[in-house]
């Protein structure tokens, strides 16, 4: 479990994110798979593109099916069904 390059579940982080690194863990604690996509290394703009969106904070989390979100949020990570989204 944990990163990868093919989980549904997305995360938009950037390198040193203290709020980044908490949601990878509670995402690991509920074996959800994900991918991380580093906001610094993505086409010039994404991370602007991300604030035009609403997000002011990183990390951003999408999961297929629900509104993403912004922020290290245990409670929507305890909601995410690892079964459905690990396919």
């Amino acid at each position: 479990m944990g990163a990868t390059t093919t989980g549904r579940v997305t995360v938009f982080s950037r390198a040193g994110c203290v709020q980044c690194n908490a949601t990878y863990r509670a995402l690991d604690d509920y074996g959800v798979d994900y991918r991380i996509v580093d906001v610094d290394e993505l086409r010039e703009g994404a991370a602007e593109e991300l604030r035009a969106l609403g997000f002011t904070r990183l990390p951003v989390v999408k999961v297929p099916g629900t509104s993403a979100w912004s922020g290290f949020r245990p409670d929507l990570i305890a909601e995410i069904d690892a079964e459905t989204v690990n396919v």
